[in-house]
């Protein structure tokens, strides 16, 4: 476990932080944008882990919850310089990629098929699953820029891969449980007809 009895330590008004091990590296690097941004991640999920309180989305909101503390795990995975480990430090690995598919294809079971992308939106808790999607994804592309820079174990990226397409299930299913109305895309509906 973590210790955290001073909150503020002014080591980082360089504009530095510290990696596990204590390698120091500007609060802007791409490996710091990438926890940064998972971290991100794992707030808009706690929110919609308090928005799926109630008894008919519990389901979902176990799953979210096992979700958060494998993205601590993560980000903690991101935090160690390239090339290091730590034993502490739990390992994402294909299990957990796959446990996300079989979430997936579960959740989709009861779900029908899509004939238009959906937008987002319909319920609160549908809304912000969406929103945790998109972040998702901006942190899989930072997760893609510091792979290709230093180096990110594949499990790790199939992870955040796999999980956006979850939340997007989860989104649709949540609509589902609280009877809301998933509204579809219709391209040009909008636009004034042209002569």
């Amino acid at each position: 476990m973590v210790t955290l009895n001073k909150i503020y330590t002014r080591t980082g008004d360089a504009g530095q932080t510290g990696l596990v091990g204590g390698k120091r590296v500007k609060k802007n690097a791409l490996r710091v944008c990438a926890y940064g941004e998972v971290d991100e991640l794992n707030s808009h999920i706690g929110l919609c882990v308090t928005l799926a309180a109630q008894p008919s989305l519990s389901s979902i909101g176990a799953k979210l919850s096992i979700i958060q503390n494998e993205l601590f795990d993560i980000g903690a995975e991101l935090a160690c310089p390239a090339g290091e480990t730590s034993p502490s430090i739990p390992r994402t690995t294909e299990a957990h990629v796959t446990r996300l598919e079989n979430w997936i294809d579960d959740l989709n079971t009861h779900l029908t098929t899509l004939q238009s992308f959906v937008l987002p939106g319909g319920s609160l808790l549908n809304g912000h699953l969406h929103i945790a999607r998109c972040v998702c994804r901006r942190a899989e592309r930072s997760i893609i820029s510091l792979e290709e820079a230093e180096g990110v174990d594949a499990p790790l990226r199939h992870y955040m891969n796999r999980l956006s397409d979850l939340l997007f299930v989860m989104s649709r299913s949540a609509a589902a449980l609280e009877g809301a109305t998933e509204h579809l895309w219709v391209p040009g509906a909008s636009r004034p007809a042209t002569a």
